[in-house]
């Protein structure tokens, strides 16, 4: 385990409670969601945040939603249990293991609604199957971290970019994961985070989980990192993925594309760590994944302090594409692959 709890479920109160991501590291402070509306705003706003994080949240979200039309109506119908899917699945574009664990929770309450489940029934099955979700995530996350540890030096200098760490799971994270696990293996690891602009998720998210867990981590501003590879300061990149298309092109925190062209420039390895959930086999190519847009206040302010003029004109893409060739392997919870092997652990 790590020294914090991203999300939980209270299974006395049938409230999720989320660690609110928008305050740290300045303060730990946890959300109380018994809404529908709570649980979407929630991912809208990134107090919850990082692709498969997301995922499982939705799941209890569903249980939540389904819960809420119980105590208003005492029933729930076909109609009202999709409109429910379809508020979650509104939330944010690009991650898709969020479509991904609502797929699953969809398939199973239909599925339950077309046997005449009763509504007590129902919710209990719901919840099961959200259990499930947080449970595999726990699992696999360790798996793949004990994989790509293997492929970690006895000594390594590691860049990350944005935060991939328990903090965007259930528990344990993706590229952080792979660290963890190296470390606990005992061998000797030293961290470099991207700040990742425009919200700062290394240096708010990254550096705060890494000192928690006593792994030793230097943060540097996006634009230093091919200038540290320049100096022989990194020996290899690691970084999480919110979607990857079946040829390997991976979908990460804008900023990736750049850090994986200083990587192949400078002759270091460049692995991308995330579970078979966040693999979109449906999709070809990169070109085809949708890149969320967000706000331009997000651009035009640095915290509550605005850097820019407000009538300037922004572009704030949050993700961009990482293409196939300039990634050395994807490790996940089923070994490590190069990206042009993917379709060999197609469910």
């Amino acid at each position: 385990m790590t020294a914090f709890q991203t999300l939980s479920w209270d299974r006395k109160t049938d409230t999720l409670r989320l660690l609110d991501q928008r305050r740290l590291p300045n303060a730990e402070i946890f959300i109380e969601c018994r809404t529908l509306s709570a649980v979407s705003e929630a991912i809208k706003t990134l107090a919850v945040r990082g692709a498969p994080a997301i995922g499982v949240t939705a799941a209890y979200g569903v249980v939540i939603g389904l819960k809420e039309q119980l105590d208003c109506h005492q029933t729930v119908d076909e109609k009202n249990f999709l409109g429910i899917i379809n508020i979650l699945a509104a939330t944010r574009p690009t991650a898709v293991n969020l479509f991904w664990a609502l797929e699953r929770m969809k398939k199973l309450g239909l599925t339950e609604l077309e046997k005449g489940l009763n509504p007590n029934q129902l919710y209990k099955c719901l919840l099961q199957e959200a259990d499930r979700l947080f449970a595999e995530d726990q699992r696999d996350h360790r798996r793949l971290g004990e994989y790509g540890a293997q492929l970690i030096p006895a000594r390594a200098r590691i860049l990350t970019h944005c935060n991939a760490g328990a903090l965007a799971c259930a528990d344990y994270g993706t590229a952080l994961g792979v660290i963890r696990a190296a470390q606990s293996a005992g061998k000797q690891i030293e961290v470099f985070a991207d700040e990742t602009r425009p919200l700062l998720q290394g240096s708010r998210l990254t550096t705060w989980e890494l000192l928690k867990d006593e792994i030793p981590v230097t943060l540097i501003c996006d634009n230093m990192a091919a200038h540290c590879m320049a100096q022989g300061m990194i020996d290899l990149v690691i970084v999480g993925a919110d979607r990857i298309a079946a040829n390997g092109d991976s979908a990460n925190k804008i900023g990736t594309y750049s850090v994986a062209l200083a990587a192949r420039a400078h002759n270091l390895p460049f692995y991308i760590a995330a579970p078979t959930s966040t693999i979109d086999f449906s999709l070809a190519d990169g070109s085809k994944i949708p890149i969320e847009e967000r706000d331009a206040d997000e651009v035009r302010f640095f915290g509550e302090k605005r850097t820019a003029p407000a009538a300037v004109k922004v572009y704030n893409p949050a993700f961009d594409v990482t293409p196939a060739q300039l990634i050395t392997a994807i490790i996940t919870e089923k070994g490590i692959c190069k990206p042009e092997q993917l379709t060999s652990i197609k469910p």
